[in-house]
């Protein structure tokens, strides 16, 4: 989608408005991503293979750039559109339906050697935290996130929305054995550092000079035991005696501005 002041006059297509709704993952094995950001970075993103837009006249004028003259774009109202995405999503005019991203291998993120810090999540399910966090890694400039295949969400709309584009600019990783990935991690020259509350350290006091993976656990269990013991170190976040823990992506956002200020200093 080339970038231009100018947005050019798109065809709509005729016919009746299928699919359901859902977390966006379409029944024919495309993803179905909503909401403005989120649209504009995939229709941006030259890996993505698209299939089909929904749209209003007014969102499809608010777009940063313009579609090709053959894209597929159905005009729609926003009660159409509703029937599209999930129970009160906030769609905010636009539905795209595409393939899901090629998968990333870990050894290839680490082969690039990119400053930033890993961000390993270990069984955080809820695709609004891990949206967050990929919007909080991006921002701050992460290298990848790597999950495990499963006890994770999959790629779609509500964790699009929640990533506000960071989604197709972030590097996602899906192994099947964390554990193993993050012996890969450490002989790649990363330190571990989970974070923890019960530990005693603060990430200050355990951030080193070099490469850092951020590993978390979900809210409430937290790490599981496996995988804190793949870490170099604990560490914990020095929050008051008022408030027992985080949120996951607000303790990841921290932590990731933590790094982000070493790296700076």
């Amino acid at each position: 989608m080339a970038k231009s002041g100018r947005k050019r006059a798109l065809r709509g297509r005729a016919g009746r408005m299928q699919g359901g709704r859902g977390s966006g993952r379409a029944s024919t094995g495309q993803v179905r991503l909503w909401g403005r950001h989120a649209v504009e970075a995939a229709l941006k993103n030259p890996d993505r293979s698209h299939r089909k837009l929904w749209a209003t006249r007014e969102a499809i004028a608010g777009l940063d750039g313009e579609l090709p003259p053959d894209f597929p774009v159905e005009y729609a109202d926003n009660p159409d559109l509703d029937r599209l995405v999930s129970r009160d999503a906030p769609h905010q005019g636009l539905v795209l339906e595409c393939a899901p991203l090629d998968d990333l291998f870990l050894d290839e993120v680490m082969d690039a050697r990119a400053d930033g810090p890993l961000v390993v999540l270990d069984q955080v399910t809820d695709p609004h935290n891990v949206g967050a966090i990929m919007r909080s890694a991006a921002a701050f400039g992460a290298a990848a996130l790597v999950t495990q295949d499963r006890h994770s969400p999959t790629e779609g709309g509500v964790l699009a929305k929640a990533a506000s584009g960071a989604l197709e600019v972030l590097p996602w990783v899906k192994v099947v054995n964390l554990a193993r990935a993050l012996e890969e991690i450490a002989e790649a020259g990363y330190w571990r550092i989970g974070l923890a509350g019960e530990a005693q350290d603060t990430l200050a006091d355990a951030l080193p000079a070099g490469p850092v993976a951020l590993v978390l656990g979900a809210e409430g269990p937290g790490m599981r035991h496996n995988i804190g013991g793949h870490c170099d170190a604990l560490a914990r976040l020095p929050i008051g005696e008022a408030i027992e823990s985080l949120n996951v992506s607000n303790a990841a956002a921290i932590a990731l501005y933590a790094v982000r200020a070493r790296n700076n200093a």
